[in-house]
């Protein structure tokens, strides 16, 4: 789980509290940033597990991912290329958080994206996430796949890899993280009993309509398919 002993994320984002029960990432997977104000980045390092990082283990960069600050052996995670992508692609995004959560990262081993409309909260929040082409990780395939899906979407799977969220500091990243994962398990539920079925256009339509008053940051695709003739993710009467 995304949980560690580290005090604060930029701004006194508290971090103990990540995880709520839902397993995100396993032993040293996953990775966090954060962007300051004056446009330097915080990243966990790689090779540690998440549970072990303490404010003085984070690795401290300039816009262009060169390292500024980081205790002795400690490097970023070899994916800081996918989150640098997010931050330029962005102006909005001041995190990123990459993981592994075993029912969303189900979808993407799957090779659908998860577009169901079947869950209030999700629709209004998050909308249909896309699944993301194949990159080899630690390469420029991987931001080079996602930045396509960037203008539109705060949350991506990532083809037989895993997941990917952003948001205006690190706590909202994370809920988009954990609320995905939720979503996914609880679609798989009802696949399992017989079918995922979606809300009608007119009420999505009114679910997004909400986000203001509800003052959700981020971009939403607005009403989008991938898989409509998956008769499973989209159970008709």
């Amino acid at each position: 789980m995304f949980a560690t002993k580290c005090g604060s994320w930029a701004g006194g984002a508290p971090m103990e509290a990540m995880g709520g029960g839902i397993i995100l990432v396993a032993a040293n997977d996953g990775n966090v940033s954060v962007r300051l104000e004056d446009g330097r980045i915080l990243a966990t390092p790689t090779g540690m597990s998440k549970s072990f990082i303490t404010p003085e283990k984070l690795v401290l960069l300039d816009p262009e991912g060169n390292v500024l600050e980081a205790a002795d052996g400690l490097r970023p995670s070899s994916e800081i290329k996918m989150h640098l992508r997010c931050y330029d692609k962005r102006d909005d995004v001041m995190s990123v958080i990459h993981a592994h959560p075993p029912g969303a990262t189900g979808f993407a081993v799957a090779h659908k994206a998860m577009d169901m409309y079947n869950m209030i909260e999700d629709v209004a929040v998050i909308g249909a996430v896309p699944l993301t082409p194949y990159g080899t990780p630690s390469t420029v395939e991987v931001p080079n796949a996602i930045e396509p899906y960037l203008e539109a979407h705060d949350v991506m799977l990532l083809e037989n890899h895993g997941a990917l969220a952003v948001g205006s500091d690190v706590i909202t990243a994370f809920y988009r993280m954990e609320s995905l994962e939720l979503w996914a398990k609880i679609t798989i539920n009802a696949v399992i009993l017989g079918g995922s079925h979606d809300i009608s256009r007119d009420n999505i339509q009114k679910l997004i309509d909400l986000r203001g008053y509800y003052r959700v940051t981020g971009r939403h695709p607005g009403y989008k398919q991938f898989n409509p003739d998956d008769e499973l993710l989209h159970k008709k009467d």
